[in-house]
Parts: structure tokens; sequence; C-alpha cells
């Protein structure tokens, strides 16, 4: 792979990837600096077009924009048509253990909210530049997994709260759509609620048997985790468009099985529930006997497990 440095305002480098090109900018300055990789369409399509913010996953510990499931999953969804967003992000769990359930709540949520402020620091740029970017920023749709799937859920939740971490974006923004890849939101104030406005249309992958991040939740007086299960019924109850997707049997390789398999069901609900607007409440249960046969070893891993290793 060829890189092209271009010293041009933020750009840094530009690389031609399978089909779409890819454009690194820095996004932030952090701890250290940020970058995301933009991938351009190869297709010539006049006016803006929509923008999928990806996010990778690693339990807040590893993972990169730049893993090889990445680069191929984002090329995979700009030769679908979309700008896409492959960002950096800090890793707040880096060092940490699990030492007792509520230093482990404290470290979980102190690595969340720093992913979520990169977040949106990332989509803040998006929308700075948008032109530059051809994209139309009432069209960024979220996306992520494992970590980076929490990452997404939590931040269109911060936003539906108006919480602070959400005013480096304008008052009258939202996210078009989220798509989570095994996620949960973090709350310390009880069930989750939307108290300033509704989430966006949202698609939850999920294995039912996932402990590593909950498929149901847990939960101690207001402190709680809350995974697909537990917010598509909170989803149902307020009437929110949603589409959930449950791998019966699976656990958290459900993180990574929609890159590969689910691309057309992804595609399909940003057209219908994202562009179209239309209203549905999907609910599939899907049971795959040769993928539960053949779960890897990480399958059913808890989290003292994984933070310890």
């Amino acid at each position: 792979m060829k890189k092209t440095l271009l010293f041009v305002g933020f750009l840094l480098f530009s690389v031609i990837t399978f089909g779409a090109q890819v454009v690194t900018y820095q996004f932030a300055e952090k701890d250290s600096a940020l970058f995301m990789d933009v991938y351009m369409p190869s297709q010539e399509i006049t006016g803006k077009r929509p923008c999928v913010l990806y996010v990778f996953g690693g339990g807040f510990v590893t993972g990169s924009r730049l893993d090889s499931s990445v680069v191929a999953f984002c090329d995979t969804l700009a030769e679908r048509g979309f700008v896409v967003a492959a960002i950096d992000y800090r890793l707040g769990m880096k060092g940490k253990k699990m030492k007792g359930l509520f230093s482990a709540a404290k470290n979980v949520e102190h690595a969340i909210n720093l992913a979520v402020e990169d977040l949106f620091s990332a989509t803040s740029f998006l929308i700075a530049h948008s032109d530059v970017l051809t994209i139309d920023p009432q069209k960024i749709i979220l996306m992520g997994s494992s970590a980076g799937a929490i990452t997404v859920l939590q931040s269109d939740y911060e936003l539906g709260n108006r919480t602070e971490v959400t005013k480096i974006v304008p008052d009258s923004f939202r996210f078009a759509g989220v798509v989570s890849f095994a996620g949960a939101v973090f709350s310390r104030r009880g069930l989750v609620k939307y108290k300033t406005h509704a989430p966006a249309p949202t698609l939850m992958f999920h294995g039912t048997a996932d402990k590593l991040v909950t498929y149901n939740k847990i939960q101690f007086a207001n402190l709680g985790f809350f995974g697909t299960n537990a917010l598509g019924k909170r989803f149902a109850k307020f009437g929110y468009p949603h589409y959930i997707y449950r791998y019966e049997e699976l656990g958290h390789e459900v993180a990574i099985l929609p890159h590969n398999l689910n691309v057309n069901d992804i595609c399909w609900f940003i057209e219908n529930m994202v562009f179209q607007q239309k209203f549905y409440q999907i609910d599939m249960l899907h049971k795959d006997t040769t993928l539960i046969n053949n779960r890897p070893s990480y399958s059913g891993i808890d989290p003292f497990t994984f933070y310890k290793e």
C-alpha cells in the first residue's frame, strides 16, 4: 500500500485501499493526537453523501482503526456509497484491572466517558468540514463493535439527554441512526431514559449468551449497564424505532459477525429506517447451529476474566 504525503491544512495523507480512497485527518489533540481515516466511495455521485462514523472494538484496552477487519468493513461500506470515518479514541481501560465491582464500574465509566468525548470531537470535525468531505451532516450514522458499540449507543444516549459532553455539537444536531454490534448503555440515573429528545433509529445485534458486554442488564440501585435486551424493552415501551437482531446461544463473537454476515441487513435498515424514516419495531431471533457449534474460545468470556489477561 503506497502512502502519498500531502501537506494541505488538516489533511495528512491519502491512500488507495481495495476500492475506496482513504484520507487521514487529525481531528483532535487530547492526551495524544487522534486521527480518523475517511473512506471515499469510488462511485461518482452528485451532492453530499451520508456518512458512517465507525468506532472499533477491543474492550477499551486494545484495537485500532487500522485493524484489517475494520479496514475491510469500512471499504465495503464505502463501496455501498457511504463516506466512512473510522476514528481513534482514547483507550481508558488500558492497564486497569477489575478490583471489585464498584471500582470496576468506575474504571469502565471513565473509559466510556473518554471514548464518548472523543466521538463527539470527531462528530464536530465532520460537521465543520462537511463541505470538504462532501458529507451531509444531517445523515451521520454511528456504528461500532463491542467497546465501539458501547460508545455509539452511549453517545446517542448522552445526546438524548443533552449532557455536557454533547455541547460541542450544535443544539439542533441529531445522529441520523445508530448501529451497534454487541453494545450497551451505562447509566447512573437508573433505567435508560431519553429526556430531551428520542434516540435515533437504532439497529442492535447481540448474542443472547454474551457475558462480556451484557445482553441483559447489570443494575445496583441507580447504577446500571443495560444491554440490547434491556434497551429493546425500553425502546418498545416508549415507541422508539428499532431493529433488534438476536443471535441465539452466541456470545461476544457477535461483535464481529455482522461485518461479514449482515451487511445487507445494515443497508436495509439505513435505507428504510434512517433515510426514508419508516417506522418499524423489528425483533428477530436467529439461530444458526453451524455458528453455535463453531463458537470461538472467547465466546463466553466475562469482564473479570478479560481484564485479568
